[in-house]
């Protein structure tokens, strides 16, 4: 590997002072940093870090991810494989760490915790204590993913205490997963070993989570975006704050990563020192990772910016090697095998018809725009012909659920605030089990919808006008290998299509996807039922 040396303002975030001089390069480590007085406009940097991603979300396999993440200065991802774990089981994580390691990009994986995420859904796997604590003992597996099942934690069943354990022996870090506990039950939680929480979305429950040990990822998602609501506490804990991802999509990720943030905070007037903190040295000590900060033997994982203000990345560099040469990602593709579990039939329309009663309620989900959370609303029934049926003027759509793993009986709910006015939408990711779920104006639209994905076995669809227009995902139903371009027109299209069908959503397939997220509250929808996600038990669709 060649020696070089790169020269501008190199930002010490480790000892939080500027120097300009040169950052000498040999082997791919920093060799030596020496000061000078030569004037260079452009900053050195260390390469961002993403504390918390579902690569799947991307739609994109970890190869191609590296690709577009590069452009944006990020060098590293924490990531959680825990969506295709749902579908593939462990064999799916294995495949996602045997893609990252074709191209120099640093991925850090964890084991996925929750497979499935709760009892009251079907994935396509599961994954015990057992393969837990031999996953933990991989040299490629650094921390025990989000451990969502809250209540498990809380109420202590022993399959869940079962993998913090086995975390705690291999001594790695414990992912946190629990939106909107504070108080007792979130002191119980903290002291089984959870060391963080990315579900925040009140300063409040932030600064609760952190009295109790908690260090918090502030997330800005393609659909849960918390960074306004949280960016006060980079400059009061920057020892107790990441910046995370989560979930972003194509076109999101076309657009920016966590160099957003970044100069977000900057516009904000944070201390630009404890925003690189939060977003370099801060994932590398909490789980133990190998990225560069920009000293003396480090890894030579930099970047160049060329100012502090509009923070434009004009170089990112990975182990001293370029990967981004301020036009053009440097990563080549790589040929990959697809993986799935798809095995489902065709529906019809009388599988989602409900049964119902003039004057009768049900319970209905409320969506809140750019939120994970939503409420429960019970609401009057429109019924025709003995049927309930959407209420496009009263924005009460029906939304349906269908297990891709085996043939069986849809589930039906009904949605508010979702806004389409004529045709569906659906999708094969759907969190965390990632079945089928469709929402629509009409039985015929929505049956089309799902059984254009099921044909494609995965992915998305939209139905308008009698036309379906997809994205076929062909790994695992939820990703795949075709170029980040390309996946973001396809998908960008389609979610335009949505808006112009009437929906006022941000991100209206982002927000279908988490409909189906159990572990989220207020009301959701599985493939076993209507979820209450308080009481986390089941409830009646039809209530009176």
């Amino acid at each position: 590997m060649e020696s070089y040396f790169v020269e501008g303002n190199i930002v010490d975030v480790v000892n939080r002072k500027f120097i300009q001089g040169k950052v000498f390069v040999e082997n791919g480590k920093i060799k030596k940093i020496v000061p000078c007085g030569t004037f260079n406009t452009q900053y050195i940097l260390p390469g961002l870090i993403d504390a918390h991603v579902h690569i799947e979300s991307s739609m994109l396999v970890p190869s191609e991810f590296a690709k577009v993440a590069v452009k944006h200065g990020t060098v590293a991802t924490v990531s959680d494989p825990h969506e295709i774990a749902n579908v593939l089981g462990v064999d799916g994580v294995k495949f996602m760490i045997e893609n990252s390691k074709k191209v120099p990009f640093k991925i850090f994986w964890g084991a996925p915790s929750c497979v499935p995420a709760t009892n009251f859904e079907t994935s396509g796997f599961t994954i015990d204590s057992n393969e837990i604590e031999k996953l933990l003992s991989s040299e490629d597996i650094y921390y025990l993913s989000e451990v969502m099942n809250y209540p498990g934690v809380i109420y202590q069943d022993p399959e869940v205490i079962g993998k913090i354990e086995a975390s705690i022996r291999a001594n790695k870090p414990i992912d946190g997963h629990a939106p909107g506990i504070i108080g007792e039950q979130l002191e119980k939680y903290a002291k089984a070993g959870i060391t963080t929480d990315h579900e925040c979305f009140t300063i409040e429950e932030a600064l609760d989570k952190i009295k109790n040990g908690i260090t918090i990822q502030i997330r800005e998602g393609s659909a849960a975006k918390n960074f306004d609501s949280l960016f006060e506490l980079v400059d009061e804990f920057p020892d107790k704050v990441m910046l995370c991802s989560d979930d972003l999509h194509p076109d999101d990720l076309l657009k920016g990563h966590i160099n957003l943030l970044i100069r977000k905070g900057i516009d904000k007037g944070l201390d630009f020192f404890n925003l690189l903190r939060v977003s370099t040295v801060n994932p590398i000590k909490h789980y133990n990772i190998n990225v560069g900060l920009l000293q003396k033997g480090d890894a030579a994982d930099f970047i160049l910016v060329d100012n502090l203000d509009d923070f434009n990345i004009k170089e990112t560099f990975i182990n001293g090697i370029k990967v981004f040469d301020g036009k053009n990602s440097l990563i080549g593709y790589n040929e990959i095998d697809s993986k799935n579990n798809f095995h489902c039939s065709p529906i019809s329309e009388k599988d989602i018809e409900v049964d119902a009663m003039p004057g009768q309620q049900m319970n209905v989900i409320e969506v809140i725009d750019k939120e994970l959370i939503t409420k429960s609303k019970i609401l009057p029934i429109y019924v025709h012909n003995g049927k309930a049926i959407s209420n496009i003027n009263e924005d009460i759509l029906k939304i349906v659920i269908i297990n891709r793993y085996k043939t069986s009986r849809p589930q039906v709910g009904f949605i508010q605030n979702f806004g389409l006015k004529t045709g569906a939408l659906g999708s094969c990711i759907a969190h965390d089990s990632h079945n089928i779920i469709a929402v629509g104006c009409s039985d015929a639209e929505i049956v089309k919808v799902v059984n254009a994905i099921i044909e494609n076995k995965g992915g998305i669809a939209i139905c308008y006008n009698n036309q379906i227009e997809s994205l076929e995902l062909e790994i695992a139903g939820i990703m795949t290998s075709k170029d980040a371009s390309v996946v973001a027109t396809k998908y960008e299209s389609i979610s335009k299509k949505a808006k112009e069908l009437g929906s006022s959503l941000t991100a209206p397939l982002m927000t279908l996807s988490f409909m189906a997220l159990l572990v989220i509250p207020n009301l959701k929808i599985g493939d076993k039922g209507l979820f209450d996600g308080e009481k986390f038990s089941f409830t009646d669709l039809i209530v009176g």
